[in-house]
Order: C-alpha cells, then sequence, then structure tokens
C-alpha cells in the first residue's frame, strides 16, 4: 500500500507546487491530458484500437482516465499489477506476460473470475496444460493470445509450427479460448531514425502476419493481433497487421523518447508531463551542487534526466549514490545553486522512474491539486 503522502496540506494552495517535499513525482495534468487525447484522436484517425499498457504508469486513475478515452482495457506486464489495478476497481486486462507456476496460475483464476474481460498469453505447451487444468477445475473459461517472437528474443514461439502445435491444444481444452496473436518489437520502439524504424518494425510485422496466416488456414482464428508501442505507433498501422496497439510511454514521455523521431517529421505528438522535483541539499564546491535525488528516484538504465527548470541550461546530473545526485553547472555560471532550491528534472526512462514512487504530485500551473497513488509499484509477482 502507498505509504502517507507527506503534502496534503498544499493540495488547492496557490503556488503549492514550489513547495512540494522532496524528492516528489511530479504529473503535470494539463499535457497528461493532451497527450491522451492526442494518441486518442491519432489511433481513431487510423481505425486502430488502443489496449494502453500500464506497467508504465502503474495507477487506477490514469488507467480510468485511458478508458474513459476509449480504451479496450490494460495491458500488465505481471500479474501482480493486474491484482492492484483490479483492486482499485478496474476490469479488463491484457498479461502480455506468460504465468508460469502453480501459485501463479492458482491466482489468475482467482482474478478471472473478478474481471469483465481477463487474457494472457502462452508460449509454451506445459504452461497450457496448466493453465488447462485450472481452468476446468475453477469452472471458468480462460481466454489466451499466443505471443510471437518478432525479433526481440525474450518470450513468443519462434515458428509458425510451434504456433500451429499451441492452437491445437489450445482448441483441444473445453475451458481454454484461442482470442489472437501477440507480437512485441521492443527492440524497435527506439531506433531512433524514423525510417530505420520503420524497416525493423514491418519486418517483424511480417513475422506476425506469417504466423496469423498459417493459424487462420488451419481453421484457428486469430480475432485479436496485439503489440507495437509508443515509438511504432505512427508506423504500425499502415502494416494492416495489428488490430490493437499497446502504447504505454506516451501519457507523459521522457528523455529517452525526445530522442526518437515518433512522427517522421520531427513534429512531437507527445510532451514531457512528469519531472521528478529535487532540492539542493549540499553546494559547498563550486561549479557543482547536491540534489536529494539519486538511483532510489531516478531511473539509471538509460540517459540522465535532463533538467526542466531550477538550474541553468547546460547543467549535466549525474548519479552520486542512492539519495543523491551531482548538478554540473556550465562553465561560466556564476551564480551558485543553493540549499534549499528547487530544481525539475525531466524523468529519463518514465517506466522505472515510476516505480520508485508512491503517489504522483498532481499539479495543474502553480497548483497541486490531487494525489494518486500509484497502486501496482513494485508489483513483481
Amino acid at each position: 500500500m502507498p505509504q502517507v503522502f507527506l503534502d496534503r496540506d498544499l493540495i488547492g494552495r496557490p503556488g503549492g507546487r514550489r513547495d512540494i517535499t522532496t524528492p516528489a513525482l511530479v504529473l503535470d495534468l494539463d499535457v497528461l491530458e493532451a497527450n491522451l487525447d492526442a494518441m486518442t484522436a491519432w489511433a481513431t484517425s487510423q481505425d486502430i484500437a488502443l489496449r494502453p499498457h500500464a506497467k508504465t504508469h502503474k495507477c487506477a486513475a490514469i488507467g480510468r482516465l485511458q478508458m474513459e478515452r476509449g480504451a479496450l482495457g490494460l495491458c500488465c506486464a505481471k500479474l501482480a499489477e493486474a491484482e492492484a489495478l483490479n483492486a482499485a476497481g478496474l476490469r479488463r486486462f491484457l498479461l502480455t506476460s506468460p504465468v508460469v507456476g502453480a501459485r501463479k496460475v492458482t491466482r489468475l483464476m482467482t482474478l478471472a473470475a473478478q474481471c469483465e474481460d481477463l487474457m494472457v498469453v502462452v508460449d509454451d505447451a506445459g504452461n497450457v496444460d496448466d493453465l488447462a487444468a485450472a481452468a476446468k477445475a475453477a469452472g471458468h473459461d480462460l481466454a489466451l493470445l499466443i505471443d510471437v517472437d518478432v525479433g526481440l528474443r525474450r518470450t513468443g514461439v519462434t515458428s509458425t509450427e510451434a504456433a500451429l502445435a499451441l492452437a491445437e491444444r489450445i482448441a483441444a481444452a473445453p475451458r481454454l479460448k484461442l482470442h489472437g496473436l501477440q507480437g512485441y518489437a521492443g527492440g524497435v520502439q527506439h531506433i531512433t531514425d524514423f525510417e530505420a524504424r520503420r524497416r525493423a518494425s514491418h519486418e517483424s510485422l511480417a513475422i506476425l502476419a506469417a504466423v496469423r496466416a498459417a493459424l487462420e488456414a488451419a481453421d484457428h482464428p486469430c480475432p485479436i493481433m496485439t503489440g507495437g508501442g509508443t515509438g511504432t505507433h505512427a508506423i504500425d498501422p499502415a502494416a494492416g497487421v495489428l488490430n490493437e496497439l499497446q502504447v504505454g510511454s506516451y501519457i507523459v514521455s521522457d528523455v529517452e523518447y525526445d530522442a526518437v523521431d515518433l512522427t517522421g517529421d520531427a513534429s512531437r505528438r507527445f510532451r514531457n508531463a512528469l519531472c521528478v522535483y529535487a532540492r539542493v541539499v549540499s553546494a559547498c564546491h563550486e561549479g557543482i551542487a547536491t540534489i536529494d535525488a539519486g538511483s532510489k528516484s531516478l531511473a539509471m538504465d538509460g540517459p540522465a534526466p535532463r533538467v526542466a527548470f531550477g538550474a541553468p541550461e547546460g547543467t549535466r546530473y549525474s548519479c552520486s549514490g542512492d539519495e543523491f545526485g551531482e548538478l554540473a553547472l556550465p562553465r561560466g555560471h556564476n551564480e551558485p545553486l543553493r540549499p534549499g532550491d528547487l530544481v525539475a528534472l525531466v524523468v529519463p526512462h518514465c517506466d522505472p522512474t515510476i516505480n520508485c514512487f508512491d503517489w504522483y504530485h498532481c499539479v495543474r500551473g502553480d497548483t497541486l491539486v490531487d494525489a494518486w497513488p500509484i497502486e501496482a509499484r513494485g508489483a513483481a509477482a
């Protein structure tokens, strides 16, 4: 459960945004809503559905906003994510990773009985058998998608023959139902050049299309074809393979995606909605300042965060410990930062950065307007 929200007394206070207790994860609701609307408008224009990935935000309030804008449901990377969001009132999920192990399979069937719509991917015959036995024992049908490896080499069947064998196995199990295929080209999403990313994505989708053709020829319909992501959202509809997109990071964007030409014309469909706020805690050395945001507050698996405000342009961040970061000021900057100064950092990789916090500090303008719990934070099981 989320810890106590420390800044509740600031909610609604004009200018309260500047007094937030740091480090804090600060979400600009105006930008979030604009990003949500932009993706919805794009998907509508392309006649493709959205099944956004909740592994990015891990938050029921954001999931509801996505559903209100027509999302089919939410993707979850882990069973525990779906359980946490279900406990917060959401009811439509696709689990995009296989659920294995007897205890997790039992939990899966419990969740299935509580949801309006629950699907899970499979890529292994033994796992299908386990799910079939659990569904029979529970007296509850279970919807499956076959996960196809389209180049990521992480999960998914690696041949048409393997997909056909799984489809036959699913068809033979009275309580299982094949609903389609998943093919996620995760390694493609951050290719910076638009044309290079388009070529790589369409090559991946050709693999998925071939599997679909083989299954449908063998009388195994695939009404759901799901995959893609923020990085390929503007590319994949033209291939005519997917009928829904598993977009995630678009809601807030981040430094990683700022480096990617998402649209092919260098325009920005999505803006940065999320920052980590930090304060200077020490400034004893010339040209540098220490802030209270280190590896427990910012993901360290990608680029460095970028300063949004509070330090001069050209300031560079580097992690200096679990709790601390160092800001190296640009040469020639003669006005030092001082203890207590507020600095905002654009998140480098949004998903794992969000996972560092219990709450979103939700702001509009200079006002803290709400606090949203991150219910699925740390839901790794």
